[in-house]
């Protein structure tokens, strides 16, 4: 078939990049988010799916608005059979999803209807999930309503991070996204309506969101942290200032003294505990502002912990 597709971070790469493996179907174009700058120097950066697109030489569309006129005539000139979506990051008007033969397909990285929306893995982390998965869809008005081609399921590991399990998710759903594609082409497959039951929706977090309370119980800090571990990034702060979170770990019931919410010390020199809800937590790596990220025992060092200093 000829494809265009549709992506824009790294966890869109190896969909694109196992569809140009295969040499099954013809990417006659991807379409990704405009440069954006970044950095202190502010300068424009692209982002890791047009770098591929660019280093294989496929022509790159980049419209401010997937409902523009302009981008609108290129897709209809380039006439795709299908295109295959991973983590664009725009949403597609009627008059898009109207231009391919069969559809715009996505990739989207839940066990749909579980999870709709813009942050499935990090909200299946926040709940508490033990198992997720991928999903392809053929995409319609809705939010992520569409009929279901394929599924694929992973465990959640005790200690994965948003950010782990999007990777391996991103590669096992490389796969699937391929097969879904043979199966449309070769009429194989047919998409089948979503459960009624079951829906859940995972907005996007934000910085505010990646706050710690530590009155919370252990286990909802832990997860908090894991599910915004790269981003938005967990943090607390401390003598008034941001201080970003790693993933924190339980301690043993011996380490396990009584602290109050927020309240941090030291143990045998090289562990910072905080206090929660329920249980004590081991602090992993921490930033404060304007430094490099450090070892918690590090930091504490620097800022020479002491009795009754908290974590707020």
């Amino acid at each position: 078939m000829r494809v265009v597709f549709a992506g824009t971070p790294a966890a869109a790469v190896p969909s694109l990049q196992a569809i140009l493996a295969s040499g099954r179907h013809d990417v006659v174009a991807v379409v990704t988010r405009p440069d954006k700058p970044a950095g202190r120097g502010r300068e424009l950066r692209t982002s890791p799916v047009k770098d591929v697109a660019v280093s294989h030489g496929i022509p790159v569309l980049q419209p401010r608005r997937p409902g523009d006129e302009e981008f609108l005539d290129q897709l209809r000139e380039l006439a795709p059979d299908c295109c295959p979506v991973v983590a664009y990051g725009a949403l597609l008007p009627p008059s898009a999803l109207a231009v391919p033969v069969h559809g715009w397909v996505n990739l989207h990285f839940s066990l749909l209807p579980a999870w709709r929306g813009a942050a499935p893995v990090q909200h299946a982390i926040l709940a508490g999930d033990e198992i997720t998965g991928a999903t392809t869809f053929l995409i319609e008005e809705g939010l992520d309503s569409g009929p279901v081609f394929g599924v694929l399921t992973a465990e959640i590991g005790p200690r994965d991070t948003a950010g782990d399990l999007l990777e391996r998710l991103a590669v096992e759903g490389a796969g699937l996204l391929l097969a879904t594609l043979d199966g449309i082409a070769d009429g194989s497959l047919e998409p089948q309506p979503q459960p009624a039951d079951g829906v859940t929706v995972a907005g996007k977090l934000t910085s505010a969101d990646a706050r710690v309370d530590w009155s919370a119980p252990a286990l909802r800090v832990d997860r908090l942290i894991r599910a915004c571990t790269p981003v938005p990034g967990a943090w607390t702060t401390f003598r008034g200032k941001r201080l970003k979170l790693a993933p924190v770990a339980p301690v043993t019931p011996l380490d396990d003294a009584a602290l109050a919410p927020g309240e941090v010390r030291t143990e045998d020199g090289d562990a910072v505990l905080v206090g929660t809800g329920s249980a004590a937590v081991r602090l992993g790596d921490v930033q404060p502002e304007g430094r490099a990220a450090m070892p918690a025992a590090a930091w504490a060092r620097g800022v020479r912990l002491g009795p009754g200093d908290v974590l707020e």
